[in-house]
């Protein structure tokens, strides 16, 4: 049978990505400046770079999830044209979006019996879950079936491994990550946290390091404890408006590990809007998370 795989605009993939994997994908949304816009890959309704300039100008944002009337406006077309679904949805654990697509389900689920409707929680974020997204649909290209597929994302998603820093700890202060205190003293002192998203798909932090260049190396020296097989890995890099640093941890990757293929893309504003500008991740598929 005939499936579509869909996912949501946090897995941060580039349009051009989009379009050659085949993806239908759902825009959540985010607010700033008091106009609220869809996040979209095409940067079509704000660029990011304009985005990160207005939080660099101390502009807050917020974020908003989809809701299910959206899902299922998106799901029903795909169902009535005769194919499955197999969505593959922000971390359950960052936000209230997979819930609103099991609401959707459920709904469709009576109205097309004949058909498959898989809802998976990625417990990823941003590029991670793009990264997870990228191998199912590599696997669909092959011709794995849906139910396969849904069994070969619970073998493997948690063995997808996030690892970041922040370039400002307000944001994360903001968002409760850090204490008040933690990130006065910490930017006062440049500390630097290196934090990674756990086996709950919740935001932790991890270590703390000294200094911008130190806390690029961790991400890098996480990878060498626990990735399998690293250099015959596609590897994913995502940036909060930070190129350079980006490209500087990219090569790290390649000089240490052998590794090849490296996509790297923004932070997409509704990652952004909690993490901040000058936030780096790494992801990359190791032994556990």
């Amino acid at each position: 049978m005939a499936y579509r795989i869909i996912t949501d605009s946090s897995a941060d993939l580039t349009q051009k990505m989009i379009a050659a994997l085949e993806l239908t994908v759902v825009s959540l949304r985010f607010t700033i400046d008091g106009k609220t816009y869809r996040d979209k890959a095409d940067q079509s309704e704000m660029p990011t770079k304009t985005f990160y300039a207005k939080l660099r100008e101390g502009k807050m944002s917020t974020t908003s999830q989809v809701n299910a009337d959206e899902f299922v406006s998106v799901f029903e077309p795909i169902l009535q044209g005769g194919e499955d679904i197999l969505y593959i949805g922000f971390s359950s654990g960052l936000s209230g979006t997979l819930q609103s697509a099991c609401i959707a389900r459920d709904d469709l689920q009576e109205k097309y019996p004949a058909r498959k409707i898989y809802v998976f929680d990625s417990l990823c974020a941003s590029m991670g879950e793009g990264l997870l997204v990228y191998h199912a649909a590599q696997l669909k290209r092959g011709g794995t079936d849906i139910d396969a597929l849904y069994k070969w994302l619970g073998e493997n998603a948690l063995k997808l491994c996030h690892w970041f820093t922040v370039g400002d700890l307000n944001h994360l202060k903001r968002g409760g990550r850090v204490s008040t205190t933690a990130a006065l003293v910490g930017t006062m002192l440049g500390i630097k946290p290196v934090l990674h998203v756990d086996d709950e798909g919740h935001l932790i932090p991890v270590s703390k390091v000294r200094g911008r260049r130190q806390s690029l190396d961790a991400l890098v020296q996480k990878m060498a404890e626990t990735a399998i097989c690293p250099q015959e890995q596609t590897v994913f890099i995502s940036h909060g408006d930070c190129l350079d640093d980006a490209e500087y941890v990219a090569q790290q990757v390649r000089e240490r590990f052998g590794v090849k293929k490296i996509e790297i893309n923004y932070v997409g504003p509704v990652i952004g809007a909690h993490s901040g500008p000058g936030t780096v991740a790494l992801f990359f598929f190791g032994t556990q998370r």
